[in-house]
């Protein structure tokens, strides 16, 4: 008998959630909102518009994750259409734009610029600060050859910082061009074709570890290969000697100067058209930098600036910031990279077979709003809600008409909809860390009163208050207005507890 109980349990799965994927309150999803605002401000204000493409394309489309085997799994989340064909939730936003371009390619008017932001997904093993879902904030211009469109990128990711509340000095924007380093690697036998795009991107990679490895973790990356403290070896990219010393010296060619540094990279580059054409551009670059007042200070080059990923194919950059942060023993916390871009003329031509110029910048808004939390540079968080107690079901319609007139004013405010006593509406008003509590029964309703309490004044009273007579004979924090001045009543309450607070 037991035993048929035990199989007629209902089944009841465990509320868990999958590694590598997170919930986000709503303190952090007014902080992401408020970013992305400020992000889109700057894109808008810029002429470009906003798209939105869906979480899955075919995952041909995609390009970077082509399905090799019976599943296309390495990097990608995928599943078969019932046509069995392969999709893939989109592991970026660029992708995915490219392929939207081709497919409207004769509609759009071009450059077509654009920008968006939304959740991306990695199949990848999840740590420390690394998820399998994030969010993305890009904006691009595709159809746009030239420096110039390098520029405006850069510019716009500079004026991102300021919007998102930096001040000058706390953020630089780092610049290097791709056809630099292609132009060193030719000079070291590294062939810019397609069969040397395998050792080019290894060279990418290691350099791209600078910061992490150090020069000598990068020179073994650029030799033989290196084995980390965990005992997992990466192979290197098999430069000889001269090589690795001509890309080193390439990744510290840089100065705070952009003029001393392009005259550093002229004498560098030799006879290399390629690594010439780089040179080139950046020079037309630094001539508008300078024509709008984009200083060194907002602006450098860079040469250990190179992006990771395969596709850029001229000027790259990264939006770093530049502020002291201290852990909680006093060490030094280095942010880094909190976005990046540069041009990439490839990727577009992957679907239409000819070429179309392409630029963008992106950052993730996860990985920004951390490093703005610990610089403290977040805005102030919403206020928690005024919460009118119901005590008289019967004036429930007039709960939601006191909230209304709240509302006009540009306060948060709810009626208690759920169920309870007044003790038990009060305690869901400490929970929700709301300030002011408004009381009001039929007795009240009648007398045209409402009465207020300052739920932070009456904590702070009630923690120096020994007794529960003294508790009741002093109403700590409690307030009777008129109903006609009870809103104002209000506002003055949520004033005096800001200034409180700060």
């Amino acid at each position: 008998m037991a035993k048929n109980k035990k199989q007629n349990k209902p089944f009841r799965p465990k509320a868990r959630r999958p590694r590598g994927f997170e919930d986000r309150a709503a303190e952090t999803l007014r902080a992401e909102a408020r970013l992305i605002e400020a992000a889109f401000s700057v894109y808008d204000i810029h002429g470009f518009e906003p798209l939105q493409t869906p979480a899955f394309e075919f995952a041909d489309a995609l390009g970077k994750f082509l399905p090799d085997d019976d599943r296309p799994n390495t990097g990608v989340f995928a599943l078969q259409d019932d046509d069995e064909q392969w999709m893939s939730l989109r592991y970026d936003l660029t992708a995915p734009l490219a392929r939207f371009v081709a497919e409207n390619y004769d509609a759009l008017a071009k450059p077509y610029r654009r920008y968006q932001a939304g959740s991306v997904f990695r199949n990848e093993k999840p740590g420390p600060g690394r998820f399998r879902e994030f969010t993305q904030c890009d904006a691009d211009s595709v159809g746009a050859a030239g420096a110039a469109a390098d520029a405006e990128m850069i510019m716009l990711a500079a004026e991102v910082m300021r919007a998102a509340g930096l001040k000058d000095g706390q953020y630089a924007i780092r610049v290097n061009n791709r056809k630099l380093l292609d132009g060193i690697l030719e000079s070291s036998g590294v062939p810019n074709t397609a069969e040397g795009a395998e050792q080019r991107l290894q060279v990418l990679r290691a350099i791209d570890k600078l910061d992490r490895l150090g020069a000598e973790g990068v020179e073994a990356l650029l030799g033989d290969g290196r084995e980390d403290e965990s005992g997992d070896y990466t192979d290197g990219a098999k430069l000889n000697a001269a090589g690795i010393k001509a890309v080193l010296g390439f990744t510290t060619a840089s100065t705070d100067n952009r003029a001393d540094t392009i005259r550093t990279l002229e004498g560098l580059m030799g006879t290399s058209e390629r690594g010439l054409d780089g040179v080139k551009e950046l020079v037309q670059i630094d001539s508008i930098l300078n024509a709008v007042g984009f200083g060194n200070d907002r602006v450098a080059y860079d040469t250990s600036i190179v992006r990771g990923l395969g596709y850029y194919t001229g000027p790259v950059f990264e939006a770093e910031l530049l502020t002291d942060i201290r852990d909680r023993k006093g060490r030094p916390v280095r942010i880094g990279s909190v976005g990046g871009g540069g041009r990439y003329d490839d990727l577009v031509s992957r679907f239409r077979g000819q070429a179309v110029p392409a630029t963008g910048f992106s950052f993730g808004v996860s990985r920004f709003l951390t490093a703005l939390e610990r610089m403290d540079a977040l805005e102030s968080s919403v206020k928690p809600p005024v919460v009118i107690c119901a005590f008289d079901k019967a004036l429930m319609g007039e709960y939601f008409k006191m909230a209304g007139e709240l509302h006009r004013e540009g306060i948060r405010a709810e009626v208690f909809v759920g169920a309870g006593n007044v003790t038990k509406q009060m305690k869901y008003a400490d929970r929700r860390n709301a300030q002011v509590a408004v009381l009001m029964g039929s007795d009240e309703m009648a007398a045209g009163e409402v009465t207020l309490k300052d739920l932070y004044e009456g904590a702070k009273a009630a923690a120096a208050i020994e007794s529960n007579e003294e508790w009741k004979s002093s109403r700590p924090a409690q307030e009777t207005v008129a109903r006609g001045t009870w809103v104002a009543a209000v506002k003055a309450m949520l004033a005096d507890g800001t200034e409180t607070n700060a």
